[in-house]
């Protein structure tokens, strides 16, 4: 296990929550449906309060349906708590030059950005075009500990979907994860910032211009 002590209280805790066999001595645990959002949360409070360091999170979005990222509440609110124990989350919104170039999905997606940075998370925005197939992935990286991906979305409700966590080769995550975000002038923060100077003002005036949108997606 990269972080024995932190993979062993996940362990106690899914034992006595989650599942009574958590089959996870191998370092890789699958779970399914309403499974998957209580365990992210409770990879986010283990990590709170663990001696486990840093208190970091890495997260990677394929962003499909905004409004889905914004209905996990209990993940959302374990963001909030790291956040505000002085934790830091960086996350990383992968999206299609066609829904970026559409107004509907562009309103949502502002809207989300917008809750996020809210909470104290720090947002960037990769087009999922231009990524490698092994850098367009839904994942959290929590600290050197551990790695939650996520296989199947799951719906508003999660009556489906499937995740798997494994709690060794955190680093090679943690490297992707830091290749899709970038550096300078081309990392994330940068490009969804520039993203927001052309969206926003047509959001704002009603006055999408799909052309525009595609000329501004383009030159990210």
């Amino acid at each position: 296990m990269d972080d024995p002590q932190y993979f062993d209280l996940v362990r106690a805790q899914l034992e006595n929550q989650l599942i009574s066999d958590s089959g996870s001595s191998d370092g890789h645990l699958q779970v399914y449906a309403k499974d998957v959002p209580r365990l992210s949360v409770l990879l986010i409070d283990t990590l709170l309060d663990s001696p486990t360091q840093p208190k970091q999170i890495l997260a990677a979005d394929l962003t499909t349906d905004p409004g889905l990222l914004t209905q996990r509440r209990e993940y959302l609110a374990a963001n909030r708590r790291l956040l505000e124990a002085g934790g830091s989350v960086h996350r990383l919104f992968i999206a299609s030059e066609n829904d970026l170039c559409r107004e509907e999905f562009a309103r949502a997606f502002v809207s989300l950005v917008d809750h996020h940075r809210q909470l104290g998370v720090t947002c960037g925005l990769a087009v999922r075009d231009r990524l490698g197939a092994d850098q367009a992935v839904d994942v959290v990286v929590i600290a050197a500990a551990a790695v939650l991906v996520e296989e199947e979305q799951g719906d508003a409700e999660y009556t489906n979907g499937r995740s798997s966590v494994y709690f060794q080769g955190v680093q090679q995550w943690t490297n992707r994860f830091e290749s899709a975000w970038g550096q300078g002038e081309h990392a994330a923060p940068r490009l969804l910032q520039a993203y927001d100077a052309v969206a926003r003002p047509m959001l704002d005036s009603d006055t999408w211009d799909t052309d525009h949108a595609a000329q501004a997606v383009a030159a990210l």
